[in-house]
């Protein structure tokens, strides 16, 4: 009978003791899941995954973050709480990727994918000569953060690992630009002779000289080849005499007309609506967000009546679910806003195309005018969310 209570009186102390854990467990929980809005609301963009395991008299972290602050934030928390830690979290970058913490597109287009698996979504896209930050490695897979922070992974053979030192170089050197839509980078100055790699608008190669009719560019990994000067232009030329206007917004986006729709697809091989918008303003020279989710979070909010009355050519045109008592506001869409007596507007949807709030219009849109949430405006708004690219060049200088 002793020997019973004994039992009892241990099995009622490890309840206890258990009951205990799982409160302390979810009390973590719930503070990191505050720090993580506050610091990394966002997983496109910034990591903070964080699990706690109940070890033996102490309690184990586990996971990952690119948030440094965050996660000095947590452990200080730990600790004038006087509990017993071990941080086992990695801060990417780490000694997976060891120096080699940087990349740089090597193909025309490089798919960058939500996991690290070739049938994973396709989350966006990187241009040939695009710079890259890399955080992990999980097999033939790296995971990258673009110039527009967004995190995804893409497969060795896209890019061209570089440590510290080649990243700088390769950022501060003189670049060409590619222009025109599609074309071929040779491996002469004959266009009848072999093909290197195919090339599509915004693709940028390092210059190493000219003539009359060919620029001379070298890949990151070091292969050289030669751009017809009709398809290209020298980048900080470009650049330093670029002006973007309503006009400019409108005159590329209508370059594009008739490029296919692609889920997750940034380039012209392929975009979805938000693809198409970025690389509308990229070729104006500016990054800016990747999806419409983001986008609309960034610049002026105008048309606040929405009856498409205060807008200009070039704004932003965000469509979805309307909140509710219930639920939030959802982004699914996105247009850029062509202002005429046509209340036109230019999309991606099934390819890129333009269509009318007009109902009177042939293209009257009529399911996009009923989902409409509202426009913003990013031309000559201070956003740290919009990078224009003239600001990178006037550092280099």
């Amino acid at each position: 009978m002793k020997f019973l209570k004994i039992v009892v009186c241990l099995i009622f102390i490890a309840f206890i003791s258990c009951k205990n854990d799982v409160q302390t467990i979810e009390a973590l929980e719930k503070m990191t899941l505050g720090i993580k809005q506050e610091y990394a609301p966002d997983k496109r963009v910034e990591l903070f995954d964080i699990q706690f395991i109940q070890k033996n008299n102490h309690i184990l972290l586990q996971g990952e973050t690119t948030s440094r602050n965050a996660l000095t934030i947590l452990m200080d928390s730990l600790q004038k709480r006087n509990l017993k830690f071990e941080n086992n979290v990695r801060v990417l970058p780490d000694s997976a990727v060891g120096n080699f913490q940087f990349a740089v597109a090597k193909n025309s287009v490089i798919n960058i994918r939500s996991e690290a698996s070739h049938s994973a979504e396709l989350g966006t896209q990187g241009l040939l000569g695009m710079s890259l930050k890399v955080l992990d490695k999980n097999g033939d897979f790296y995971r990258i953060q673009t110039p527009d922070n967004y995190i995804s992974w893409v497969d060795k053979g896209g890019i061209q690992l570089m440590n510290e030192a080649e990243i700088k170089q390769w950022d501060a050197s003189k670049k060409v630009l590619f222009t025109a839509l599609f074309g071929f980078v040779y491996a002469q100055k004959d266009i009848e002779k072999s093909i290197i790699s195919d090339i599509s608008l915004g693709g940028m190669l390092q210059y190493i000289a000219e003539d009359a009719q060919f620029y001379q560019v070298k890949y990151p990994d070091n292969r050289m080849g030669f751009i017809k000067k009709n398809d290209a232009v020298n980048y900080d030329s470009w650049l330093k005499n670029l002006i973007s206007t309503n006009e400019s917004i409108e005159k590329i986006a209508k370059k594009m007309a008739g490029f296919p729709y692609l889920w997750g697809g940034t380039s012209a091989k392929g975009m979805d609506c938000s693809g198409f918008i970025k690389m509308v303003y990229l070729m104006n020279g500016f990054i800016i967000p990747r999806d419409a989710s983001q986008q609309i979070n960034v610049g002026k909010t105008v048309d606040e009546n929405l009856n498409f009355l205060d807008l200009q050519k070039g704004d932003l045109l965000f469509f979805g679910k309307k909140a509710t008592e219930n639920s939030k506001q959802k982004v699914t869409h996105v247009g850029i806003w062509l202002g005429n007596d046509k209340q036109e507007f230019i999309h991606a949807s099934g390819n890129v195309h333009i269509s009318s709030m007009d109902k009177t219009q042939p293209h009257f849109d009529e399911m996009n005018k009923n989902r409409y949430l509202g426009s913003k405006r990013y031309l000559g708004e201070k956003d740290p969310q919009i990078i224009d690219l003239k600001t990178i060049i006037d550092l280099k200088e």
